[in-house]
């Protein structure tokens, strides 16, 4: 288990030997947040890197990594813990075939250790090989006001309710990340328990490391167009603008394809790489990917 970073430095280059590159403002947050004990919540459009973020916190860490995938309708039971009903139903009937005549015995029996489903809440309470865990609340917008609420108590005082076991509370707090795509506002009450950090597009150079990093087959003229034609997508009207997993995912698509400079008709045909709506597709195809490129191709010369 590797020990928790010292500085903001020891954070940039924790999670750079993780294979990710945080800006300076994310590595502080991510420094304050294990330093002081508190949840993060990353805010941000998809795709840019907040769940990643977890990731390489926990493997660079040498800690498990629990994710809880928010949606709607998720409740207390989905989120904590559940009782299998097959085994209890089964035992019930062992017990009747056996004569077992009391009663208050078998039901408390059945209300132990032995029947609960672990769900990631609960689980991220338990004490972990290596350490307390990373527990990963993803996209916690797609839930909805009661489970916020349900949450307070576990990120407040680390600990959660079952009514036939009582309150069970981490013996070491773990480490809590929560994204959101912000499609709709998150409680202020649960922010109040956070660091917040808005999780923005990178630069062009950050963007053009991350690619090197993550697809270093590349070569360096390759890698700086394709990510400069993304910047420049950025820039246009769309239904969902290109995140950084879709740089990415449009890097090593292009490597599969022995892609060695884009070209308008390149781009036409991967374009279900980075955009993923068919109105945004057509927007771009044909002569306005030509204008771009030729646009990006000029700004790279000229720089």
């Amino acid at each position: 288990m590797a020990t928790l970073p010292r500085s903001i430095d020891d954070v940039v280059h924790m999670l750079e030997g993780a294979g990710y590159l945080a800006s300076r403002p994310l590595a502080t947050v991510t420094f304050l947040a294990l330093k002081l004990g508190r949840p993060l919540f990353l805010e941000g459009e998809a795709g840019v890197g907040k769940t990643e973020i977890a990731k390489a916190i926990a493997s660079a860490l040498g800690r498990r990594l629990i994710r809880l995938q928010c949606y709607e309708g998720l409740d207390a039971a989905s989120a904590v813990c559940d009782w299998n009903f097959a085994a209890q139903m089964i035992a019930i009937r062992t017990a009747e075939a056996a004569g077992m005549a009391d009663r208050g015995a078998l039901r408390d029996e059945l209300f132990t250790e032995a029947y609960l489903i672990e769900r990631p809440l609960l689980a991220a309470m338990r004490p972990q090989p290596g350490g307390a865990p990373v527990l990963l609340i993803d996209e916690l917008d797609r839930t909805d006001e009661p489970f916020e609420a349900f949450l307070l108590e576990a990120l407040s005082d680390f600990q959660v309710t079952i009514p036939e076991l009582g309150t069970i509370r981490a013996a070491e707090s773990p480490i809590v990340i929560l994204t959101s795509n912000r499609t709709r506002e998150v409680h202020d009450a649960l922010k109040r328990r956070c660091l917040y950090h808005w999780v923005d597009y990178p630069d062009f150079a950050r963007e053009l490391a991350i690619v090197r990093a993550r697809a270093p087959q590349a070569s360096a003229a390759l890698s700086a167009e394709l990510v400069a034609f993304v910047q420049k997508l950025r820039g246009e009207d769309l239904f969902k603008k290109p995140g950084l997993a879709e740089t990415i995912d449009w890097a090593k698509c292009l490597l599969a394809l022995d892609v060695i400079a884009l070209s308008p008709e390149v781009i036409a045909d991967t374009l279900g790489a980075i955009l993923k709506y068919q109105d945004d597709i057509q927007r771009i195809q044909g002569s306005e990917a030509k204008r771009l490129l030729d646009e990006v191709r000029a700004g790279l010369a000229a720089g």
